[in-house]
C-alpha cells in the first residue's frame, strides 16, 4: 500500500497565509522523511482561508526543500490555460526534478462562479474543450506538436511528468481512461459513486503516449489519533468547517475543535455532518488503517491520498506519522 498527500495550505485558526504556506513546505519535508509516496498541491482562488492558489509556483519550492517524495499539483484548473504554456512550466520543473514530478488537472473553476471571468478576460472558459486540452497537454509534454505548428514545449528532455486526471464523477473517470491519462478520484468531494467511476476508468482505459497500462488512486479526508474519542475531538473542527463551505461566504480560516464543540447544530447540520462523514476516515490507529485498506479494495488501487486538516498544526503532523507508523512506510534515510 502506497500513502500519499494532498495538501489545500490551509488556514488554520490563529495562523495566516504565510504560515499556512509555510505549513505546507513543513508537512512536505516531514511526509518525505516518513516515506510517503507523493504530496500534491491544490490550486484555489480568492480564498481567505485555503492559501494554495498556484500549484505549479508551490510545487518548484516544495521539491527543492525535499528529497525522494514525488510533487505534483492537485491539480491546475486546465480549462484556465493555455495547455502549452503548463506543459513549458511542467517541462521546467521536470528538468529540475527528473521522475518527482506529478501534473494533476481537473475542470472545476477553483472558487465562485466569478472566478471563471477574472481568470478568462471576461469569458468563461471552454469546459467542453478540457478533454482535447488534456490530449495536447500530453503531446507537448512529450516533445510532440499536435498541431503541426513548428513548435516544441521546452525545455526538452529524456522524461515527462505523467498526467493525472482528476475527479469526482464517472464523465471525468471515462475520459481519464480514453486519453490513457491516470486518474484520480476524489473520495474526499464525492463520497458516493467512486467506484463506479473507477470501474468506467479501468474499463476505458487505451494506451496513450504517456502510459500502456491504467494508473489510478483515491484521495480521502483522514484524521488518525492514538484513541477515536481524540480523533473524534479533532474531526469536530472539519464537520464544522466543511458545513461552513456548504453555506458559501468568505471564510478566513479552518475553526479549532473548541469552536466545532460549542456551535449549536440544528437538525439539518447534523445530519449533513453525518453525510459528510462518508467522505472522512475518523479514529484510532488500527480503525483508520482497517478503513484505508477497505476503501482500497474497494477501489481497487494500491495508493491512497491523504488529505489531513485538524488544528493545531502539530495534530496534522501527528496523525501522518501515526498512519506511517500502522503502514510501516520505509522512512527516508534523512530520519536513521
Amino acid at each position: 500500500m502506497k500513502l500519499s498527500v494532498l495538501d489545500q495550505s490551509p488556514v488554520l485558526a490563529g495562523t495566516d497565509p504565510q504560515e499556512a504556506l509555510r505549513q505546507t513546505t513543513e508537512l512536505a519535508k516531514w511526509t518525505d522523511r516518513l516515506g510517503y509516496h507523493r504530496f500534491w498541491v491544490s490550486e484555489h482562488h480568492s480564498s481567505g482561508s485555503l492559501a494554495g492558489s498556484s500549484p505549479e509556483i508551490l510545487a518548484a519550492h516544495l521539491a527543492a526543500h525535499t528529497e525522494t517524495i514525488r510533487i505534483g499539483s492537485g491539480g491546475v484548473l486546465l480549462p484556465h490555460y493555455s495547455p502549452f504554456k503548463v506543459a513549458e512550466s511542467f517541462r521546467v520543473l521536470e528538468t529540475l526534478h527528473p521522475d518527482r514530478i506529478d501534473l494533476g488537472v481537473g475542470r472545476a473553476p477553483g472558487g465562485l462562479p466569478n472566478i471563471n471571468l477574472a481568470l478568462n478576460k471576461g469569458n468563461l472558459p471552454n469546459v467542453e474543450g478540457y478533454p482535447s486540452q488534456v490530449e495536447e497537454l500530453i503531446a507537448y509534454l512529450h516533445g510532440h506538436d499536435p498541431h503541426g505548428m513548428g513548435i516544441q514545449a521546452t525545455p526538452a528532455g529524456e522524461t515527462a511528468p505523467p498526467v493525472w486526471m482528476l475527479g469526482s464523477s464517472g464523465t471525468s473517470a471515462r475520459v481519464a481512461g480514453e486519453l490513457g491519462a491516470s486518474y484520480s478520484f476524489a473520495h474526499f468531494i464525492n463520497g458516493r459513486g467512486g467506484t463506479r467511476a473507477m470501474e468506467r476508468y479501468f474499463n476505458h482505459f487505451t494506451p496513450s503516449l504517456q502510459q500502456t497500462e491504467p494508473e489510478a488512486n483515491v484521495s480521502v479526508f483522514v484524521v488518525c489519533a492514538e484513541t477515536d474519542e481524540r480523533a473524534e475531538y479533532l474531526a469536530a473542527s472539519l464537520d464544522l468547517a466543511l458545513l461552513q463551505i456548504e453555506k458559501g461566504g468568505r471564510r478566513t480560516h479552518f475553526p479549532t475543535p473548541e469552536e466545532a464543540l460549542s456551535h449549536s447544530y440544528t437538525v439539518f447540520e447534523e445530519e449533513r455532518i453525518a453525510d459528510n462523514r462518508k467522505r472522512m476516515i475518523v479514529g484510532s490507529i488500527e480503525r483508520v488503517k482497517e478503513e484505508i485498506e477497505k476503501l482500497a479494495a474497494l477501489y481497487q488501487v494500491d495508493e491512497i491520498i491523504i488529505n489531513t486538516i485538524v488544528t493545531p498544526f502539530e495534530e496534522r503532523l501527528k496523525s501522518y506519522e501515526l498512519l506511517a507508523g500502522a503502514f510501516e512506510l520505509s522512512p527516508s534515510t534523512t530520519m536513521t
